[in-house]
């Protein structure tokens, strides 16, 4: 399995949002988004700019922030990872767990099997 992904706190979050949002951008103009939607400083925008670059999810070259993985990516990487860390990397695990506090509909047991089928190894 592939390095588990850095889990971003709630503020860094909210700082990735807005460079998915509008990437590439300028770190000046991260900067202004930071204080017109979050009421952040210049200081705390680069601190948590800093920290989110430094796990890989975002990189900041010569002033122009982009993402290194897509907002799809870092959520799918998530998931896997807390797979990893609560039900042994076992999907099965996961969705026997969660069936035991929620019933699924006719429709939605239809969808699953078209999606087992569809990725499933022949």
């Amino acid at each position: 399995m592939e390095d588990l992904i850095y889990i971003m706190t709630e503020a860094e979050q909210e700082l990735a949002q807005l460079i998915w949002e509008h990437e590439p951008l300028r770190s000046g103009e991260l900067v202004r988004l930071a204080a017109e939607h979050l009421n952040w400083k210049k200081s705390t925008t680069y601190t948590v700019l800093r920290k989110i670059c430094e796990n890989g999810i975002f990189q900041n070259e010569q002033s122009v922030v982009t993402s290194r993985m897509s907002q799809e990516e870092y959520a799918r990487r998530k998931g896997e990872r807390y797979l990893e860390e609560n039900y042994e990397g076992s999907l099965p695990n996961f969705v026997a767990a969660f069936l035991k506090r929620k019933k699924l509909s006719k429709k939605e047991i239809d969808e699953l099997a078209e999606l087992i089928e569809e990725y499933g190894e022949d």
